[in-house]
C-alpha cells in the first residue's frame, strides 16, 4: 500500500523506540508531536496539546489496574500500539500502547490542535469553531474518526499514527492532576502546552 501520508507531507514517524520508554516521560515528549490519522482519501492531523499517563498495575485509575480483560488487552501489547475504548456510551478514545509487553502502560491524548482535515473535522463535529473541535479526547477522535476498528493498530503503519512536527516548535509542558478521576485523583500525571486554547477546558 503506497504510504500516502507520508509522500504528501512529509511527516516522519516516531521510531518504536519512542513508544519504549517511561510512561511519563512519553506523555510529555508527546506535547508537540502530531497525530495522523489517514481515512481513505482524508487525511487529519494535529498537534498533541495535552497527554495523560496511565501506569498499570501502579495506578488505580489505569484500566489495567486489575489484570488483562477483553477490552483492556491491547494494553497488555509491546508499546507502539493504540488502545482505543468506548465510554460513558458515546464516544472513544484513544492511547499510546507504552513500555515493555506485559506492563500495560498507556498514554491518554486528550487534546490537539488541528492542522490537516479541518474541514472534515468540522463537519464530523458539527462545529466551525476551530478551538472547539479537538478540546476533548471525544472531540478529537470524532473530529479525526478514530473509531472502535483501530483499537490495537500498529501506530508505525499507516491508518493512525504519531509524528515529528515539521517545525520542531518548542512548547511549555505544565503538569497537573487527570482530569474526571477519583481514583488515584492526586497524581500530576496530565501534560498540557502551556497557554494552548486548544486544550480541553479552556477558556476559547
Amino acid at each position: 500500500m503506497t504510504n500516502l501520508a507520508v509522500e504528501k507531507y512529509n511527516y516522519k514517524k516516531l521510531s518504536k523506540d519512542f513508544y519504549l520508554q517511561g510512561c511519563l516521560a512519553a506523555a510529555k515528549a508527546l506535547i508537540g508531536k502530531v497525530l495522523v490519522r489517514k481515512k481513505g482519501n482524508k487525511l487529519y492531523s494535529g498537534i498533541i496539546v495535552e497527554t495523560e499517563a496511565y501506569l498499570g498495575s501502579r495506578d488505580e485509575a489505569s484500566h489495567s489496574y486489575r489484570g488483562m480483560t477483553k477490552r483492556n488487552e491491547h494494553m497488555f501489547a509491546e508499546g507502539g500500539r493504540a488502545y482505543v475504548y468506548f465510554t460513558y456510551g458515546n464516544h472513544y478514545c484513544v492511547n499510546a500502547v507504552i513500555g515493555k509487553q506485559g506492563i500495560a502502560h498507556a498514554v491518554l491524548i486528550r487534546a490537539v490542535e488541528p492542522l490537516d482535515g479541518i474541514t472534515y473535522m468540522m463537519k464530523n463535529r458539527g462545529t466551525e469553531n476551530v478551538y472547539n473541535l479537538a478540546s476533548g479526547p471525544g472531540k478529537l477522535t470524532q473530529a479525526m474518526e478514530i473509531g472502535g476498528d483501530l483499537n490495537g493498530v500498529d501506530l508505525l503503519g499507516d491508518k493512525l499514527f504519531i509524528a515529528e512536527p515539521e517545525d520542531q516548535k518548542k512548547y511549555k509542558v505544565a503538569r497537573s492532576k487527570r482530569i474526571g478521576i477519583t481514583k488515584n485523583p492526586d497524581k500530576l500525571y496530565r501534560f498540557y502546552a502551556s497557554g494552548s486554547r486548544f486544550v480541553s477546558g479552556s477558556k476559547k
